[in-house]
């Protein structure tokens, strides 16, 4: 008996990184490129038509921001399982990423053979992470009495990224940011930074 293979929609807004990954992938016969997408809203509409079992994205894409972007496939596609393809490897990208719902981040520079493996691992249900995320961070997240906005915040408040860089990492203003400090402050009854990046710790959401 045939087992059918794993569908993947390709998102990236750098042509020659779309075309690079899509010829090499071709020539696994486990795996079936269903769509190649250069932007969040054309991906969204061939994950429409094609119902892939991962979407493969770019977190920096043009038209929408990678995180916003697992949000709206969340919503519209939720069997659809997200892998980030990213140049940066900060913990950051990779946590806020997490807390987004991603299945998984893997960078650039990697090998073919590595993001075959994270497809794989994608597929089946279970989480890969270039740079290795643990497990304690996917489970406890979904215990947080914070919002995943709230979440991606509280995990750069408590790493000592300032207001205005968790602005530019979600790609939201800066009174936002603040807007979103208040409420976690408010919500989990904790008054200082320095509380806030314990309960971070204590709950698994980064690591020391």
């Amino acid at each position: 008996m045939s087992i059918r293979p794993i569908k993947v929609l390709l998102v990236d807004d750098h042509p020659l990184v779309l075309e690079g990954i899509n010829s090499v992938l071709e020539t696994y016969s486990h795996i079936e490129i269903v769509g190649a997408a250069s932007s969040v809203k054309q991906a969204l509409e061939i994950a429409t038509q094609t119902q892939p079992d991962v979407v493969m994205m770019d977190i920096n894409m043009s038209d929408i921001n990678g995180l916003d972007a697992i949000e709206l496939f969340k919503e519209q596609h939720p069997r659809a399982r997200l892998l980030m393809l990213s140049m940066h490897d900060s913990k950051e990208y990779i946590s806020t990423s997490v807390m987004y719902g991603a299945f998984g981040y893997v960078l650039k520079d990697v090998s073919t053979n590595e993001i075959v493996s994270a497809i794989e691992t994608v597929a089946s249900g279970e989480t890969y992470f270039s740079t290795g995320v643990s497990d304690a961070l996917l489970t406890q997240t979904n215990k947080s009495p914070l919002t995943t906005r709230e979440q991606a915040v509280l995990v750069l408040v408590a790493e000592g990224v300032s207001s205005r860089i968790a602005a530019q990492i979600l790609d939201i203003s800066i009174r936002t940011v603040e807007t979103h400090r208040k409420n976690i402050k408010k919500k989990l009854n904790i008054k200082t930074t320095v509380g806030l990046t314990r309960y971070a710790i204590e709950n698994g959401l980064i690591n020391v």
